[in-house]
């Protein structure tokens, strides 16, 4: 359950840190106080977006941070671990910094987390009832969401729609060879027979630059060998050569060191370029015993060249990109096959097959899900004056399947004895409404293994008796979770194990949210606010003190 929330410069919270309890917490203010402040940073904190407007005021950031108790979330504890997100044994910790840029950064016990992996997070950690939910009732997409939610199908429904993909994908490519099988079977004969060709011309890896590079050689054959036996006879063979000469300096010079020893440098310098003479004449001579002066070896290489080159020069290519070409031809062959009409027909059968055998699954889970939670919602729904009426979950077959399954899932509503059910749009009242909500609300979060439960101003529309069944609805499930409701109506803040305020406060010509805890006499006086208004008597103080009495 959520144990801290520490909020900095966001919005108009300069400043703020709870530490919180289990059970059922309510938090009440005036008005614009700020109340949703505290739901809007939690959700920060599990990934939503948020940008630079979040940031108070003559701030540069917004920071936000959360620590949970990990008690009894074994499931939450692994993910932590494959994640490499494992912290201090039994906590963890959420930060989420928003910067005046709009950039913002996620953390997760100390390490940088993306927003998805907050949100992955927030889905073991938070569930969050937003005062408008019962907007969502009227949207048939939101009421089968919450049904496959409530069967646990989420995975399946992730099957079910990665199945239709590759359905509808395989059907595609069986139309699209119905229309083109005539231009399918010519490429494919074309790119057999290219191929065969390229595949015929054997090509070897690099065979191209070392057929022009022996080309080159063996072409200036005779040149090459005149240039290097000139280079021997200029170097040691004819008069004067220049080995001879380079030995007769060194000759005359060690001759005359003894009377100058000054002329060592200069020895020590001729030296190795006697040496590196030697040595030349040595690769030069091995250089002409080697040269092949091959004519016939000469028409080989010329007759392989221009065989590369025609290649080329017919696919429209350069000699290089003759493998190239051949390794794209296979690929287009093997992508083709030996497929035919009955081949891409089976495909299609295939996929569809699979699709409605995890479809069909689906509707089964649906059915399910649908029974239950029609009777449990229709059971709440006595306790919330709306005796008589019925909930009922319609889940009726499609003409077609879609992603989303076989079925078509819609709310259905009775609010009288006796009357039909008809869709939830066109039956409930914006009161009835809110009611249904709440109902499906507590149906929904009794068989979720989410710890914490935040209920935003879902009371909104009712009152009265129903106002303080709502609160013992809420209470009751504070018992096995930790929960906390944003609410107007003092029959259901009296009812709070735990009560805090919001206020505004007003200092150095800025406006700040602060949140109170309040005591006993505190919450005596914030209840007959909520009952009273602006002037509290002590009427209203007596009924505030009954309230929470009971």
């Amino acid at each position: 359950m959520l144990v801290r929330l520490s909020i900095r410069n966001f919005v108009i919270v300069e400043s703020l840190d709870l530490d919180f309890a289990g059970g059922f917490t309510v938090l009440t203010g005036e008005t614009g106080a700020g109340k949703s402040i505290l739901i809007d940073a939690v959700a920060c904190i599990l990934g939503e977006r948020a940008d630079s407007s979040l940031i108070r005021a003559g701030s540069d950031r917004a920071e936000l941070a959360a620590e949970f108790d990990l008690a009894r979330l074994t499931a939450f504890a692994a993910w932590l671990e494959e994640g490499d997100f494992a912290g201090d044994d039994g906590l963890c910790l959420l930060r989420r910094v928003v910067e005046a840029n709009g950039r913002s950064r996620g953390f997760i016990n100390g390490r940088a987390a993306t927003l998805q992996q907050l949100r992955e997070a927030g889905e073991f950690l938070v569930d969050i009832h937003g005062q408008h939910a019962h907007q969502s009732l009227l949207r048939s997409d939101a009421q089968r969401a919450l049904v496959d939610s409530f069967a646990g199908a989420g995975p399946l429904g992730q099957d079910v729609a990665g199945h239709y993909r590759r359905w509808v994908e395989a059907a595609r490519r069986q139309r699209e060879w119905e229309g083109t099988a005539h231009a399918l079977m010519k490429e494919r004969d074309e790119l057999t027979w290219q191929v065969n060709e390229l595949e015929g011309l054997g090509l070897g890896v690099g065979e191209w630059d070392l057929l022009r590079a022996e080309h080159a050689r063996l072409a200036h054959a005779a040149r090459l060998l005149e240039g290097a036996r000139g280079g021997v006879d200029d170097l040691s063979e004819r008069e004067g050569a220049c080995l001879e000469s380079v030995s007769a300096v060194i000759s005359r010079l060690r001759a005359l060191r003894e009377y100058d020893e000054s002329l060592g440098e200069a020895l020590e310098l001729l030296a190795p370029v006697e040496i590196q003479l030697q040595e030349a004449v040595h690769v030069l001579r091995r250089y002409v015993e080697r040269l092949d002066l091959d004519p016939q070896r000469l028409q080989q290489c010329e007759r392989r060249l221009d065989e590369i080159h025609s290649a080329a020069r017919k696919y429209r290519t350069t000699p290089e990109g003759l493998n190239g070409l051949l390794a794209d031809a296979r690929a287009r062959l093997t992508e083709l096959g030996a497929l035919d009409e009955a081949d891409w027909s089976a495909q299609a059968a295939a996929a569809q097959e699979a699709y409605l055998a995890a479809a069909r699954r689906l509707s089964e889970l649906r059915r399910k899900a649908a029974d239950t939670l029609s009777g449990e919602t229709t059971r709440l729904m006595q306790e919330l004056a709306m005796a008589g009426g019925r909930f009922e979950v319609g889940v009726s077959p499609l003409a077609e399947g879609t992603a989303h399954g076989l079925d078509q899932v819609e709310f259905l509503v009775s609010p009288h004895p006796g009357s039909p059910a008809r869709p939830v749009a066109k039956t409930a009242s914006g009161g009835e409404l809110s009611r249904i909500s709440l109902a499906l609300d507590v149906v929904t979060s009794q068989v979720s293994p989410i710890p914490t439960l935040i209920f935003d101003e879902v009371d909104v529309g009712i009152g009265g008796r129903v106002a303080e069944i709502v609160g013992q609805m809420l209470k009751r499930l504070g018992r096995t979770r930790q929960v906390l409701c944003i609410t107007h109506l003092p029959q259901v803040a009296a009812l709070g194990e735990q009560h805090w305020q919001v206020v505004k406060v007003a200092a150095d010509g800025s406006v700040a949210s602060e949140i109170r805890v309040l005591d006993a006499e505190a919450r005596v006086d914030e209840i007959a606010r909520m009952l009273g208004g602006v002037d509290i008597t002590d009427t209203t103080r007596r009924h505030a003190r009954e309230m929470l009495g009971r």
